[in-house]
């Protein structure tokens, strides 16, 4: 119940922020519509020939779309491929802690942040943050991207969202000092529900142990 309150808390307080209804002191200059393009680099990924060995296991981590889920960051993939695969396909390296991995097919909107220098497949269509825009600001408007890009996404056989059109997408944004500021404040937000999801999950292990010491 107590991180239910959390993320619900949490929720709330970022459609406050993110409408402007609710400031931080000190802050009061508009803040101005942009395109995702304008703030960042859409950059997609490609998949090396997988029955080629010396394309794979390589030093240069590789994500697919599974592998992205509830955690916030990422910084070791499933599997892995060399500089030679990578020069071989259409994957690109992308940055750590500038990028955020997108998923854009097969589940639009899966997201986290990447720690560790990384490419992926092509089911991705990763946002690489321009200078002057806070990581984590943008991380927590992830829903409200992600609901934007389900909605002009297309496909017959699965929904696909495009680089083109990921780059269209119009969000407010304030100036730098005021992102890291509410950026800084949800990360704090998410850090103390994730801290009460690890007490939770210890719970529940200590409560396995004892049922199974008293019932059998």
């Amino acid at each position: 119940r107590r991180i239910s309150a959390l993320e619900e808390i949490k929720e709330a307080l970022s459609q406050y922020l993110f409408v402007q209804k609710w400031r931080f002191r000190g802050y009061s200059n508009p803040w101005k519509r942009v395109v995702l393009g304008e703030i960042a680099d859409i950059i997609g990924g490609g998949t090396p020939k997988t029955d080629e060995p010396k394309f794979w296991n390589g030093e240069i981590d590789w994500y697919a779309p599974a592998e992205i889920g509830s955690n916030r960051y990422v910084a070791g993939s499933v599997r892995t491929i060399t500089s030679v695969g990578l020069n071989k396909s259409s994957a690109s390296i992308l940055p750590a802690n500038r990028t955020i991995l997108f998923t854009s097919r097969a589940g639009i909107g899966n997201a986290a942040i990447l720690k560790k220098d990384a490419a992926t497949n092509q089911g991705f269509q990763s946002l690489v943050l321009k200078d002057g825009v806070d990581i984590y600001f943008i991380y927590s408007r992830i829903p409200e991207i992600k609901q934007k890009a389900i909605r002009i996404a297309a496909g017959s056989t699965f929904l696909e969202i495009s680089g083109k059109k990921l780059s269209q997408i119009t969000l407010l944004v304030p100036e730098l000092n005021e992102q890291q500021k509410i950026g800084a404040f949800l990360k704090k937000l998410d850090d103390l529900v994730a801290a009460n999801h690890s007490k939770v999950s210890r719970l529940n292990l200590l409560k396995k142990f004892l049922l199974q010491g008293l019932f059998i």
